[in-house]
């Protein structure tokens, strides 16, 4: 039986996330599983990712195979990174005092790279309300203008046309 870490469709159509499970490689897609390990969820920015890491890293040493997105997902989360350290333990190239070093420095500097990200995006999104309300002052000014000047020259157009009405016209009697 060959056990996968696969991914699990759930949601609407369009807006899908998807669920980290174990499964069975002969099951369908959405249909039974061993063991769920996490959520996935593509639509935010960046991507939520809520996995149990111990479980998942159990499944891989016990010898559990990830599909692709699966593992980018367990490599970005730093499971298969955590592996990677424990094989090096198994094979006496490492400690696992090293091991837990290593890997915290990597954790911390992934932390720094997704908050980076984060704050970037966050920023972005100031910036770009900022030019937007600067846009729409500048729009609504523009019209205001337009209207005083329309305004304007409709005050302007009675006050010369009832100076020339109230004069009488040369060739006609009043009489």
């Amino acid at each position: 039986m060959a056990v996968k870490i696969r991914l699990q469709r759930h949601g609407k159509k369009d807006n899908a996330f998807f669920h980290v499970v174990v499964a069975d490689g002969r099951a369908p897609r959405d249909g039974k599983f061993i063991e769920k390990l996490g959520i996935y969820n593509p639509n935010t920015n960046p991507a939520t990712i809520d996995l149990d890491f111990n479980s998942a890293l159990n499944w891989l040493v016990k010898g559990a195979q990830p599909t692709d997105t699966a593992r980018a997902i367990l490599s970005y989360k730093g499971v298969l990174m955590k592996k990677h350290l424990i094989d090096g333990i198994k094979k006496g190239a490492l400690t696992e005092a090293q091991v837990e070093e290593k890997f915290n420095k990597w954790l911390q500097e992934k932390d720094g790279k997704i908050s980076g990200k984060k704050d970037k995006l966050s920023n972005e999104s100031k910036s770009a309300t900022a030019a937007r309300l600067k846009a729409e002052k500048a729009a609504n000014e523009a019209k205001a203008a337009k209207i005083a000047a329309k305004t304007a020259t409709a005050v302007e157009i009675p006050a010369t046309e009832e100076t020339t009405t109230d004069a009488p016209a040369e060739g006609t009697d009043n009489a």
